[in-house]
């Protein structure tokens, strides 16, 4: 790991390094949420891609990762003749801040649990003597 737990905790983060440090999301990705979130109707993998000005395949991958990092939510758009296509909007803010409370909560408790467990296996073992060292 290139950098310690405690460097990373000591680095400025602005908001949305939030986006970065919870889901190693990219670039793209945010520029593709902040477009979802400054529209007021659902958007198709095409017009995003056509709205950021890259291939269709780079904009399936960027809404795939908000997706599965719970950013957005899919809807099925029926025809009348049948078939069907997907848009996507964001999901909630506060709906999305919460989740990542959650997760920091769970991590919290994990890593209170590891240390409880670091200083009851070091803490009690006596110091090794001058003749030990």
């Amino acid at each position: 790991m290139a950098d310690s737990m405690s460097e990373m905790l000591r680095r400025d983060m602005e908001c949305e390094g939030l986006l970065e440090c919870f889901h190693g999301l990219k670039e793209i990705d945010k520029e593709v949420f902040r477009l979802l979130n400054d529209r007021d109707e659902p958007l198709t993998v095409d017009e995003i891609a056509e709205q950021i000005d890259r291939e269709r395949s780079t904009a399936y991958r960027a809404v795939q990762r908000l997706l599965q990092a719970g950013f957005l939510q899919k809807e099925q758009v029926n025809y009348e003749q049948g078939g069907y296509y997907h848009v996507y909007r964001p999901r909630g803010a506060e709906e999305i801040a919460q989740e990542m409370q959650r997760t920091l909560n769970d991590w919290y408790a994990q890593m209170g649990q590891l240390i409880g467990e670091f200083s009851e296996k070091y803490a009690d073992e006596p110091e090794p003597t001058a003749a030990e060292s």
